[in-house]
This record gives C-alpha cells, sequence and structure tokens, in this order.
C-alpha cells in the first residue's frame, strides 16, 4: 500500500510541479509511450538475458512482495517459536521416537496443523525438521556447535537465493539511466535526420529526445531503486522468522530453561514483530 502511494505522490509531485512552473505536460505526455517502448523495451530484453526462468518467477514475486509487504506478522512469529519450543519438549521429554512422526511428515502432524501458516513456509518448516531429523537419527549424539553450524550453512543457502530478486531488481535500477541515454540519443539521430525543418520543429524533437534522459533517471532513482530497497527491507524481516526458530532449536539443545529459551528467540525479532515476554508466555501457555 505505502509503495503505491509512494509512486502516486512521487509522480504528482514532479509532473504537477513541471506544470505548475509554466512547463508544458502536452509534449512530454506525447513523447512518454515512444521513449517508454525504447527504455522498457530494452530493460526487459536486459533483464531475460540476465536471469534463468527461475529468477525471472522469482523477480516476480519480489515485485509483488513490494506491495504485499512480509509475508508474516507478530502472530507468526510468536506462533513459529511456540511450535519450535513444543517440538523441543517432546524430545526432551519422550524421546526421538516420539518426535519422529512429526518432523519426517510435517504435512500429516497434529502438532504442525494447528500452525498452518508455519507449515505453508516450505522453507522454514524444512529447516525445522530437517534439522530435528538430524537429531533423531543421530539419537542425540550430534554436538550443539554441529547443529548450529549446519542450520547456519542452510539459512545462508536460502537467503542468499532470497535475495537474488532484490539484486536484479537493484540492477535493473542501476541501468535505467543508461538506457534512458540510449533512447535520447536515438531521438537526437532522429532530429538531426530533420535538420533542415524549421526551429520550432527541431524544439519539439530534441524535446522528445530528452524525455528519454529524464525518464530513465526518473525511473531508476524515483521508482526502481526504492522498491529494491523496500524489497530488501521485506527480505530481512521475513528472515527474523528462521533466526528466532535456530535460536530456540540451539539454546534447548544447550539444556536452557524454557522461559530463557523463549527470551532467547524473542529478543532477537525486529520491534515491528516482537511480542512482550509476559505476551508470548501466556500465549503459550494459552496453547
Amino acid at each position: 500500500m505505502f509503495a503505491i502511494i509512494g509512486v502516486v505522490i512521487l509522480l504528482v509531485m514532479v509532473f504537477g510541479g513541471f506544470a505548475m512552473t509554466g512547463g508544458a505536460l502536452g509534449p512530454v505526455m506525447h513523447a512518454i509511450p515512444h521513449e517508454m517502448l525504447i527504455i522498457g523495451g530494452a530493460a526487459v530484453g536486459a533483464v531475460v538475458t540476465g536471469n534463468s526462468m527461475h529468477e525471472l518467477k522469482a523477480l516476480g514475486a519480489g515485485m509483488a512482495k513490494v506491495f504485499k509487504g512480509p509475508t508474516h506478522n507478530k502472530q507468526d512469529h510468536i506462533d513459529a517459536i511456540i511450535l519450535t519450543t513444543r517440538l523441543m519438549k517432546i524430545l526432551r521429554s519422550e524421546g526421538p521416537v516420539a518426535l519422529e512422526s512429526h518432523v519426517n511428515e510435517p504435512a500429516s502432524s497434529s502438532l504442525f496443523a494447528e500452525f498452518p501458516r508455519i507449515l505453508a513456509n516450505h522453507a522454514l518448516t524444512g529447516l525445522i525438521c530437517d534439522t530435528l531429523t538430524l537429531i533423531v537419527v543421530s539419537s542425540g549424539t550430534l554436538e550443539v556447535h554441529a547443529v548450529e553450524d549446519v542450520m547456519d550453512n542452510a539459512m545462508k543457502t536460502h537467503f542468499h537465493e532470497f535475495h537474488e530478486p532484490q539484486h536484479a531488481i537493484q540492477n535493473l535500477a542501476d541501468a535505467l539511466p543508461a538506457l534512458g541515454i540510449v533512447a535520447a540519443v536515438l531521438g537526437v539521430v532522429k532530429t538531426m535526420g530533420s535538420i533542415d525543418e524549421p526551429p520550432s520543429v527541431l524544439g519539439e524533437m530534441i524535446g522528445s529526445a530528452l524525455v528519454g534522459t529524464f525518464m530513465g533517471v526518473l525511473l531508476a532513482y524515483g521508482i526502481v531503486a526504492p522498491m529494491a530497497g523496500r524489497l530488501k527491507q521485506i527480505n530481512d524481516q521475513d528472515e527474523m522468522i528462521f533466526h528466532c526458530v535456530k535460536q530456540v532449536i540451539i539454546a534447548s539443545l544447550h539444556g536452557w530453561p524454557q522461559p530463557l529459551v523463549v527470551e532467547s528467540a524473542r529478543s532477537g525479532l525486529g520491534h515491528a514483530f516482537r511480542p512482550g515476554l509476559s505476551e508470548l508466555l501466556d500465549a503459550m501457555r494459552g496453547r
């Protein structure tokens, strides 16, 4: 929502300010479709050239995420902590055999069924289940630091892929000013081919060419680069739920008391998603 509001404010201020200072919007509006055909077509071609089909789909999902916002809300972070804490409690009190059915087939688990939004995040569910499966098959003989290293490596790989759309959008923002110059140069070439036209016609043609440079810069720094920055913020927020799950597992393996386990996971969350400690403990008792 805020992304749409921001784009509207940008366009109103830029074009409205131009009109208020006496600028004629007619020639600009006339030139924009032609210049955008060149700039937009070149941008699409560059994106397709530089990415695979998998990355293009991820790029589309990333663009949508800019407008939708983070995947998980505050309640999802509470649920992730509660779910992981309960799984570790089963491991500690009932043993690996009791945990095995939950982590081998989470879709069929009655425990995971209580948290459908967590279950829908396949990467997060995979991190929980794969880590606990390692613990189950090793009968609890793994060193805690080894488990932590495995989780860190899995998260690093996932986060790297997670941020690829943001890098692609930022690369596009970096390229747009140059693509605007390409459109402007072609406009100048067209103008030079009509050099015998009267000054009024040449002025209009040169103005149209300059609209290409204007649109390239406006799109790059006014729209696309801010979208890349916003997507990075959203991705960083979506990573927090992975870190809190990891903290619950590692702190539990260290044998910390449950309130301390919960606090170590809660305190690592950003303020937008961090529940109060009493709120979290009450939610756990309510489950």
